[in-house]
């Protein structure tokens, strides 16, 4: 029997888990918990400025104090997430932090908020397990090692707790002998397994040359290797007759449904009553900038070196003279802190440019992620 293709651009045999079910409606927080990891895996997507570094990120918000997590919080409110997922790095390398974080946002949103998490086998003992439960996590994902057989066994260390296990691996071309043995090999230890799409990402691709290993992408429209998709079918068959459910998730899952969902609950949420809101949770809107401080090469370096301080109060005091001279309400004008510019609705900017400009701003219209990064898609200068 075929797999079953989702409404989500996916593939499955037998029921998705919750921690995936939850995912696919952008109901669950990433919570990068560490980039801290005793392996390095060819097929890690985590960036070289995140990778061994001990950062701590609430989807695209970083954490600036992990003691005090508020923005984790408020990332979860603002995406009106359910539940949570906990990755890395490997969480086992920060576990004070991780079995924390797990506790505090179970107080926050009740026994209910949905936690799974990621780890290598390389940290996992009983101990480490016991922690986990303890703080209260209620699904865990193991990542074997394809090429390792050594620490399978520590999979059976998972069932002494009452909680859901998985195992997810990436479709790797050529390993199709190797994953059909770990299926054998885990099938009555776990309740589930996760197939993802391997991908090509600046990581992979610089830092462990994929060319050279004959990964090639699989056409011009997306960023997954040929041939993994075609291994993925071949499992879910194969995890079919064993009786195991199986998801294969794609990148265009990842990219289109669970972010594109996400986005567009935090757009809802995000957004200021100026603010235009698109089909797929972006955001149109006027801003403007000091001459220095407008996106462009080395944007963000200019941003961190700029005295804050001083730019907020100059544009604070720019605002209360345009909404004395133009009969403007308090909430017409927002001025952004973090990235240190006004923001307005796009009607307004295009009214005001001239004065913004002899005011040393320089008005743009922008369509920009609602994310805390605000990512520009789109930027127009007046």
């Amino acid at each position: 029997m075929e797999a079953e293709k989702t409404k989500y651009h996916s593939w499955k045999s037998g029921d998705l888990c919750v921690g995936c079910s939850m995912c696919v409606e952008g109901r669950k927080l990433v919570l990068f918990i560490t980039g801290m990891c005793p392996n390095r895996c060819f097929y890690c997507p985590v960036s070289e400025d995140k990778f061994g570094v001990d950062v701590v990120y609430a989807n695209e918000w970083q954490i600036l104090d992990p003691e005090n997590p508020l923005e984790m919080i408020e990332e979860a409110k603002l995406t009106e997430a359910t539940g949570a997922g906990i990755t890395g790095g490997d969480p086992l390398a920060n576990l004070n932090r991780t079995c924390k974080y797990i506790k505090i946002l179970k107080k926050e949103f009740g026994k209910n908020f949905h936690i799974h998490l990621y780890t290598p086998l390389t940290l996992v003992n009983e101990r480490t397990l016991k922690r986990l439960y303890d703080a209260g996590l209620d699904e865990i994902r193991f990542h074997p090692m394809l090429d390792d057989e050594k620490l399978w066994k520590r999979l059976d260390l998972a069932k002494k707790f009452d909680w859901t296990v998985g195992v997810e691996i990436p479709c790797v071309p050529g390993k199709e002998k190797e994953s059909k043995k770990m299926i054998d090999f885990m099938i009555d230890k776990v309740d589930f397994l996760n197939l993802n799409e391997l991908e090509r990402s600046d990581t992979t691709i610089s830092h462990y040359k994929l060319d050279e290993m004959g990964f090639k992408q699989r056409n011009d429209f997306t960023y997954g290797v040929k041939g993994s998709k075609e291994l993925a079918m071949n499992l879910i068959r194969y995890g079919r007759q064993k009786k195991l459910p199986v998801h294969f998730c794609t990148g265009k899952l990842k990219d289109s449904v669970q972010v594109g969902n996400r986005l567009k609950l935090r757009a809802k949420n995000a957004k200021k009553e100026f603010d235009f809101v698109t089909d797929e949770g972006l955001l149109i809107r006027g801003v403007a900038y000091f001459n220095g401080l407008e996106p462009g090469f080395d944007f963000k370096k200019r941003l961190i070196d700029a005295d804050r301080k001083n730019v907020v109060k100059k544009l604070n005091e720019i605002k209360s003279k345009f909404i004395s001279n133009n009969n403007l309400k308090e909430s017409d004008i927002f001025v952004d802190e973090m990235h240190l510019r006004f923001c307005m609705s796009t009607e307004l900017c295009e009214d005001l440019a001239k004065e913004l400009k002899k005011s040393g701003l320089i008005p743009a219209l922008v369509e920009e992620y609602p994310t805390v990064d605000a990512f520009n898609v789109e930027l127009e200068f007046l």
